[in-house]
């Protein structure tokens, strides 16, 4: 049995999609979270929500990651504990209504399901959106062709919550395609102070001396590499290594420019990418792999 290093935060609520799908499939996975976010510029997220979007002149909302969602989740757990007068005075669930009303665009079925989450969490106070588009894209380019391609109010601009490590694929785009947008940065992204003793404790309860590394993202991977080269012994990508050498750990990526920076930046061979960024898809990748 092979261990799996997820190099990701578990979503417990009820099980991790990932863990779930590598237990099913005879592997040991262990997740290891590598950084942490600090949500910022609530306040002026919590004052737009707080407005019906078409005065805003908003017509939908655009979440790439789920740390988008949960700084969104802050800003409506801050609404949730107002007084309920105080909630009824600021009209707050027509205005929660009036935003679930709009469509919400999501880069993966992982944001997705945050989203999901929020709205069954939120629902009390009028936030259940349930117009999700784009769930299938996987990767921001994708999903920024399919805005320009779906959305059609284009008198109203889209509300865009971003982090600090987003790239300008999704702007650019969508400006050739004329789709206005407004951009509110809502998280910043560091690395974890406990990644490693945590690795350490994931190394140890291993299974076997078989290892799959599993990247996620490119922020990440730039903060985990050095640490992990201290306990791994990672195959460069030029000049190519013997893919036949043993003892040295595989690596997949979740995605295209995930791989693009573990080549070009961190010089890494990379074995497998999935064709969508979903957990099954990630397992049958390495599946397929191991059993060549």
């Amino acid at each position: 049995m092979s261990n799996v290093l997820l190099l990701r935060s578990p979503i417990q609520e009820p099980t991790d999609r990932y863990e779930a799908a590598f237990l099913f499939a005879g592997y040991h996975p262990i997740s290891v979270p590598v950084l942490e976010t600090v949500h910022i510029n609530l306040d002026a997220l919590e004052r737009i929500v707080q407005a019906e979007p078409i005065s805003k002149n908003y017509g939908g909302v655009i979440l790439t990651s789920k740390r988008s969602c949960d700084a969104l989740g802050a800003a409506l757990q801050s609404m949730k504990d107002l007084p309920s007068d105080y909630r009824t005075g600021l009209a707050l669930r027509t205005f929660l209504e009036a935003w679930s009303s709009v469509p919400f665009y999501v880069v993966g079925q992982g944001t997705g399901s945050a989203l999901s989450e929020l709205a069954e969490s939120y629902a009390s106070i009028g936030f259940k959106p349930t117009n999700i588009r784009g769930e299938d894209a996987g990767t921001g380019e994708r999903l920024a062709r399919f805005i320009v391609e779906d959305y059609s109010t284009r008198d109203n601009k889209l509300f865009y919550l971003t982090g600090d490590k987003n790239r300008d694929t999704i702007p650019k785009i969508l400006k050739e395609g004329g789709v206005d947008f407004q951009s509110l940065q809502v998280y910043n992204t560091q690395g974890s102070s406990h990644f490693e003793s945590n690795l350490e404790n994931a190394i140890a309860s291993a299974v076997s001396k078989d290892w799959w590394i599993a990247y996620f993202a490119p922020s990440a991977a730039e903060f985990v590499t050095p640490i992990l080269r201290k306990h791994f012994d990672l195959r460069a990508y030029q000049p190519p290594s013997d893919s036949s050498q043993n003892g040295h750990p595989k690596v997949a990526a979740i995605g295209p420019v995930t791989l693009k920076f573990l080549h070009d930046t961190l010089n890494l061979h990379v074995e497998v990418v999935p064709p969508q960024p979903t957990p099954e898809d990630l397992v049958d990748a390495i599946s397929i792999h191991d059993h060549k």
